[in-house]
């Protein structure tokens, strides 16, 4: 007989219950053996297979001695299968309750590391928000250095030049025209370079700005620029045609051990003049003091007015480029 046989439950085989009697197993082994008879089912070739187990599970279970020692064995099995079954409840609460501890450990971690990444963006926060104050207040420091400085420099040129005439309201600008095609990649020869070398001998230019899409064009300004430049004509195969936008030319200055060169070859101050008043009609020259912080603010804004017409002359021009 097949130890097998005993790993097989020969109560379900029979069709009995474990406590079923004798008669009860030979009524289950009759039942089925009718069914699962090998003559009665030539097509299965398993039935010769499960009579013989009906065999040995009769012989078995009819057997008391054997019987005993299988339902011992049965009992054995079915125990270690309750342990099991508890020891699968036990491992399964045990997973639950460390898959529990896991995600909170990593909820609480997520919440520490995303309070700790607040809080470091609020300390870059405060220290780029101290940083711009104290980057604001040295510029600040250095702008009232610079007013101060300029406002000393026009002091000394008052106390020297104490005759000298108001400035220009407006500086010289003068729009530069040349042939080119639009397709030149030379813009006809001329370029940023090439016409601040050209014309810097005449002024100090404060603004030289070429178009880029409209060829042969320019516009320059000048901080104060010769007379001299009216014969400039550039390059003899592409001559330059000059536009006066506003501003005036200055003559020609002689110094005393020279010949006679441009103005702007000479170092330059500011000139501002010197009012006279006097009830009695005897001109006399007003405090310095005053007349200096009175031609300091006039000076002032006269650069401010000149600088927003030059950015609006510019921005005309790239206009002008786009169209």
């Amino acid at each position: 007989m097949s130890k097998d046989i005993y790993k097989k439950n020969l109560y379900g085989i029979l069709g009995v219950i474990e406590t079923a009697s004798e008669k009860e197993i030979l009524r289950g082994y009759r039942k089925k053996a009718l069914l699962c008879h090998p003559d009665k089912n030539p097509d299965n070739p398993k039935a010769a297979e499960l009579f013989h187990e009906l065999s040995q599970a009769l012989e078995i279970l009819t057997d008391a001695a054997a019987r005993a020692a299988y339902d011992q064995t049965l009992k054995a099995k079915k125990a270690v299968e309750a342990r099991n079954q508890v020891l699968d409840s036990k491992r399964k609460k045990f997973k639950e309750d460390l898959e529990a501890r896991e995600k909170a450990s990593f909820e609480k971690n997520e919440a520490l590391a995303a309070a700790e990444a607040e809080r470091k963006v609020r300390v870059e926060i405060e220290r780029l928000r101290k940083e711009g104050s104290r980057l604001l207040e040295q510029e600040q420091q250095r702008l009232r250095e610079e007013i101060k400085q300029f406002k000393s420099t026009l002091d000394q040129a008052f106390n020297s030049n104490p005759d000298t005439s108001s400035p220009s309201s407006s500086p010289p600008r003068i729009k530069l025209k040349w042939k080119a095609n639009k397709d030149d990649i030379t813009n006809g020869g001329y370029n940023n370079d090439n016409l601040h070398n050209l014309l810097s001998c005449y002024g100090k230019i404060n603004t030289l700005f070429v178009t880029t899409k409209r060829k042969g064009s320019a516009i320059v300004e000048f901080d104060r620029v010769s007379s001299d430049i009216l014969s400039e004509h550039g390059h003899q195969s592409n001559p330059l045609t000059l536009v006066w936008l506003s501003g005036k030319p200055c003559e020609n200055l002689k110094d005393d051990n020279e010949a006679t060169i441009p103005y702007s070859s000479k170092p330059v101050l500011e000139e501002h003049s010197v009012k006279y008043s006097n009830l009695s009609g005897v001109s006399e020259p007003q405090d310095k003091t005053a007349q200096s912080d009175n031609d300091f603010e006039s000076l002032v804004l006269m650069r401010m007015r000149q600088a927003e017409e030059r950015k609006k002359l510019i921005e005309q021009m790239m206009k002008e480029d786009n169209d």
